[in-house]
């Protein structure tokens, strides 16, 4: 038991220096077009793109009269169609046509074993001379949202990437079911950004209040964007009445200031007065994605109120990205 203790420790080390995403495939379009968005976050060869499928446990595998070896052979060949397998296959086709077709990926494949599931986790790692790893992980968990979560401790990961509808497990649920979405984007100690008909090229809303951790995230999302090699970004404040203008127009100018000082020019900077949801969701409709901090301390009316940076995640119509 040390001996698997120090050795995923020593894997956490390593990947500390790595950009890792973790990609949720469930078979919808918007899973789809937020791996589009992975590939362009991910191009440097400093990141890793892991494709990640959640099947609850025992999902019919113990019908049919399959033997356990067999099953998990042809698995792990992409010779049987089992529940998400031909998602991550789908996801992998796509991810592939963004790299060279004649580039050298050594394969490995593993499994894991899971106390009541005859399959239990398998993976599939793709692995290129430049050390970029692309990955399809097909885990077993109680839950969609339990799966993603615990698939975040043996990450650890930058980025978590979920549609913002879809079919888990065939059943047809939003992935905004609080035992989905709003519970990894609550509890997953890494960005989220939940997809909706994610269009590139329109760029991204970043979302101050001033404060601190507001700033921290405007670095971050700054880098974010740095990363896609095209994108481009705009800034928005807002104040709860006219009385905080001026300071909703200092929050812009210092995080205007602050992505200037990374070699970022802002496409626009905006204030709007009103009801913070709202005037969010209805500036950043315009854009391909809404980026927005967890939570926030403010001295500008508390613009960031404990579930205001969820509120926006659940209503609006677009992607909305809460970073941490």
């Amino acid at each position: 038991m040390a001996d698997n203790n120090n050795d995923l420790e020593n894997i956490i080390e390593v990947r500390k220096d790595r950009f890792r995403i973790l990609v949720c495939i469930d078979g919808g379009e918007d899973s789809y077009l937020g791996l589009n968005y992975a590939a362009d976050v991910g191009r440097q060869s400093d990141a890793d793109i892991i494709l990640f499928y959640v099947r609850p446990v025992d999902q019919g595998m113990r019908t049919g009269g399959l033997q356990v070896r067999v099953a998990r052979e042809n698995m792990m060949n992409w010779g049987l169609e089992l529940p998400g397998i031909q998602y991550l296959k789908k996801g992998r086709d796509r991810l592939m046509e963004n790299y060279d077709a004649q580039a050298d990926w050594a394969e490995e494949t593993s499994h894991t074993d899971v106390q009541g599931d005859p399959l239990g986790d398998n993976k599939t790692e793709y692995r290129h001379s430049s050390g970029k790893s692309i990955v399809l992980k097909l885990k077993v968990a109680p839950s969609v949202a339990a799966g993603i979560l615990d698939q975040y401790e043996l990450g650890p990961y930058d980025l978590i990437i979920i549609g913002g509808s879809g079919r888990w497990g065939g059943k047809g649920i939003s992935l905004w079911d609080p035992a989905v979405a709003e519970k990894v984007a609550v509890h997953a100690p890494c960005s989220v950004l939940v997809t909706r008909d994610l269009e590139g090229g329109k760029g991204h809303l970043l979302c101050t209040d001033g404060s601190e951790r507001a700033m921290d995230m405007i670095r971050k999302a700054a880098g974010l964007v740095k990363r896609t090699g095209a994108g481009h970004l705009s800034i928005l404040s807002v104040a709860l009445s006219a009385d905080g203008e001026a300071e909703a127009r200092y929050n812009v100018d210092k995080a205007a200031e602050l992505v200037r000082s990374l070699d970022i020019e802002p496409r626009e900077v905006i204030t709007r007065v009103g009801n913070p949801v709202e005037e969010i969701i209805t500036a950043g409709s315009d854009y391909s994605l809404i980026v927005t901090g967890d939570t926030g301390v403010t001295g500008i009316k508390r613009f960031f109120m404990g579930s205001v940076a969820f509120k926006v995640m659940e209503y609006a119509k677009n992607s909305v990205m809460v970073v941490r």
